[in-house]
């Protein structure tokens, strides 16, 4: 499997790695990487790789079997061969744009405390859709509240917990439609605030700014009616 780096550090634009394997599509599989993979609701990341005499773009970045992370050129050239050393660039701009935006709809989550139905995420917005059957009333009162929570400067940070544990407290998923990451016996939780004044603690495996300033401000775009009980609450950011 490929060793996510990210998971430990988002901050991490850059590193070495060792070519394990390319797949039948032409993929690079790293045997460590700094690249997010595609998965709930963000975009996998894109960036460069280098190496002695080469260089190619990686236009996104996918999961594949047995936790392998796979890296998917822009368009086919030469490949680096199996056991290159090879460095990894992230188009850190665009990564932290998408951080800034998952953060805050994480926080869009608290302020509108509703089952989660789906979501998306941009570099400039992102979406929630909701379990609610009307649209909420004051569109102001949501961007009001959630700049609010930005402001205050929340710290966000991580912790791990078993399976066991996570089903033994359903109610920290939110989603109904994304399953929280399993498959290692242990599930990463974001949580935004301490223990002692913690704000929100759900199941992500994806990448977040370190405090809440950080998002900047945003602004609540349309509201918008997808079905009888599901209304989807659009974000953008800056």
């Amino acid at each position: 499997m490929t060793d996510p780096l990210f998971r430990d550090d988002a901050y991490l634009r850059n590193a070495d790695a060792n070519v394990v394997r390319i797949t039948d599509e032409g993929g690079i599989v790293l045997d460590q990487t700094v690249f997010y993979p595609t998965g709930g609701g963000q975009p996998g990341d894109c960036g460069v790789l280098t190496w002695e005499g080469g260089r190619i773009e990686i236009a996104t970045t996918i999961k594949g079997d047995g936790g392998e992370i796979i890296l998917l050129p822009g368009e086919m050239s030469r490949l680096p061969a199996v056991g290159t050393v090879v460095r990894q660039d992230l188009d850190w701009e665009r990564r932290h744009h998408l951080m800034r935006v998952h953060t805050a709809l994480h926080l869009l989550s608290v302020v509108v405390p509703l089952p989660v139905t789906g979501g998306s995420i941009a570099e400039d917005k992102g979406r929630l859709d909701f379990d609610m059957e009307d649209a909420p009333e004051d569109k102001q009162a949501i961007e009001d509240a959630l700049n609010a929570l930005i402001a205050r400067d929340l710290e966000v940070t991580t912790q791990w917990i078993t399976d066991a544990e996570l089903d033994a407290n359903p109610g920290l998923v939110k989603t109904m439609s994304v399953k929280p990451p399993r498959g290692t016996g242990q599930v990463r939780l974001v949580r935004i605030g301490t223990e002692d004044e913690q704000i929100d603690l759900q199941p992500c495996g994806g990448t977040h700014v370190r405090s809440t300033a950080e998002i900047g401000p945003v602004r609540i775009g349309k509201i918008e009616k997808k079905g009888r009980q599901n209304r989807r609450i659009n974000l953008h950011i800056d």
